[in-house]
């Protein structure tokens, strides 16, 4: 196996030194010390910190992946570790559709108001009036009256 400095392993993992032992404080990572106080670090510390990278891109705390990786001492299958980031991935897939969902309902309220005012070609005076009654939008539309109503107060 091989064994890297920590100047090595921050150029192999994109992190900086600082970032790598402060992973290393929080026990995500362990180096290995010379008699000198010097890290080597192996090629599983590598993999752990690509893993580290890749969970906190997918939206993890620091203290999420702790709590997964504190599982391997106890974990000799892995199932444990893999039920647990089974659950955190199945709570950050629920967050991030109601987050999407918010997202798109915004989108759409934006297109309604582009609409609107693309339809205003004449000047922005008034409501387009008659085009409401054709306008997709038109259920939405807390300016659109129908065929009798009286018009709204200003």
């Amino acid at each position: 196996m091989r064994r890297y400095r920590i100047g090595e392993m921050a150029a192999l993992s994109s992190l900086s030194e600082r970032t790598i032992r402060y992973y290393e404080e929080l026990g995500l990572i362990a180096a290995e010390r010379t008699s000198g106080g010097q890290r080597w670090y192996t090629d599983e510390d590598l993999v752990y910190l690509k893993r580290i990278i890749e969970l906190k891109g997918l939206g993890f705390s620091l203290q999420e992946i702790q709590k997964v990786f504190r599982l391997k001492d106890s974990d000799r299958t892995g199932n444990v570790r893999r039920e647990a980031l089974l659950a955190e991935y199945r709570k950050k897939l629920d967050a991030d559709r109601e987050k999407m969902e918010v997202l798109r309902k915004h989108i759409d309220e934006l297109e309604w108001h582009v609409h609107q005012l693309e339809k205003a070609e004449d000047g922005f005076t008034e409501c387009p009036g008659a085009l409401c009654a054709s306008c997709q939008y038109r259920s939405r539309c807390t300016f659109f009256r129908s065929e009798g109503e009286k018009p709204l107060s200003d």
